[in-house]
């Protein structure tokens, strides 16, 4: 079985010869490898809650959502699965067709592959409004069918998460089903569902499964993703995970994509961009501006994951610049503590040394408070500064 990227480079060959006489063969989209899937879910950072999936298209920028696929790039990631609600064709009819195709494009030219999540509309709580869930297939199809890097339709986003809307969601995966099978049967079909018991519930409504994976350890992490696979075998099915990694759920990137990684799973991580009013407080590997909260997640991402098994501690003393900023800071407060750049060097080299030897908690950068101080002018923010890295610092002092 051909790879995932072969998968992506041969479907963009194909694209490529379509204008010539002889007509190209058709991709069997079902053939793809899902355990080579490197996703993510994308939404741009700009965006801000409840909005943001509607005002990813409303406010579609192709120079913003250029830079961040070139992020994507950088992590080697090959599949981008991204949100489009009916809201979008609601408030924006035909003028949504070029955003899609947009974005397609761009992710094929870097080797990403799309997978629309296209959820559900009125019509879910009121069954006489069902006409207009084959308009918006109708659309979609036409939009989409023949961009070369379609993979798959998402049906729904975890219908399965809220207990009383879980049948209306279920009939309504199982009418998108059957509309996405009657106007493009060439692309395989999958939902996102939450829990592995009710992706086997729902199995025979997607050629492609998918579960969700926020397991809080690494025991519950190997055990959903071996359920999962399981059930997958036993149905001759491929199965792919398809959101993960969030920091309010004890559920860290670098462990989670490690176990996936191990199992041979196909993964999507949720999500590619920090969002600045919204998820982006728990979840998120890139700022808008490319740079990173933590750099293990881009770093698991490639593969390379923190060692927890037989680690030997970093010696930040060795050459004496712990007790050198210690000296300073005394120093500088028995002096009077009033020149303001006298003390921020000494607070800049303390962070680096927290930093560089990890002794202080990264969530607020010890380089981060110390710009701030330098931006604020504060003599009194600085004072407190200095005290708190002396106190973080005074215990990695080696002996005399």
């Amino acid at each position: 079985m051909k790879s995932f990227k072969f998968f992506i480079l041969a479907i963009a060959g194909i694209a490529a010869v379509a204008a010539c006489s002889t007509p190209a063969p058709k991709t069997d989209k079902y053939a793809v490898d899902c355990t080579q899937i490197r996703g993510f879910n994308y939404t741009p950072a700009y965006v801000a809650e409840p909005r943001h999936h509607i005002d990813t298209w409303v406010n579609y920028d192709p120079e913003e959502t250029a830079f961040n696929l070139d992020l994507a790039q950088g992590l080697k990631l090959n599949m981008a699965r991204v949100f489009v609600p009916y809201q979008c064709f609601t408030e924006l009819g035909d003028e949504l067709t070029p955003r899609l195709q947009d974005f397609a494009r761009q992710c094929n030219e870097r080797g990403i592959g799309m997978v629309p999540v296209v959820g559900s509309g009125r019509w879910t709580r009121d069954t006489t409004l069902r006409s207009q869930a084959r308009e918006w297939v109708e659309f979609l199809v036409s939009a989409l069918k023949d961009e070369p890097n379609l993979m798959m339709w998402d049906l729904m986003n975890e219908p399965d998460l809220n207990r009383r809307m879980k049948e209306s969601n279920f009939e309504n995966c199982k009418l998108m089903y059957g509309l996405f099978k009657e106007l493009d049967p060439a692309t395989p079909l999958t939902i996102g569902m939450e829990k592995v018991s009710c992706m086997i519930e729902m199995a025979d409504y997607a050629d492609i499964l998918q579960f969700h994976n926020y397991s809080e350890t690494r025991d519950e992490v190997r055990d959903t993703i071996a359920r999962a696979q399981a059930f997958a075998d036993k149905v001759g099915k491929k199965v792919f995970n398809g959101e993960m990694g969030c920091v309010a759920r004890a559920n860290p990137y670098d462990v989670t994509l490690e176990e996936h990684m191990k199992a041979g799973m196909g993964w999507c991580i949720w999500e590619l961009m920090i969002v600045e009013k919204g998820w982006g407080t728990v979840h998120g590997v890139f700022y808008g501006d490319g740079t990173v909260r933590d750099p293990s997640i881009p770093a698991a991402i490639l593969g390379y994951f923190r060692n927890r098994s037989n680690p030997f501690p970093e010696f930040p003393d060795r050459e004496d610049k712990i007790g050198s900023v210690l000296s300073r800071t005394e120093a500088w407060k028995k002096a009077g503590g009033k020149d303001f750049e006298e003390g921020i060097h000494i607070a800049e080299v303390g962070a680096n040394m927290l930093e560089s030897a990890q002794l202080a908690p990264m969530h607020d950068a010890p380089n981060a408070q110390v710009e701030r101080v330098r931006k604020s002018q504060d003599l009194k923010e600085l004072r407190a500064l200095l005290d708190r890295q002396y106190a973080l610092l005074k215990p990695y002092k080696k002996a005399q």
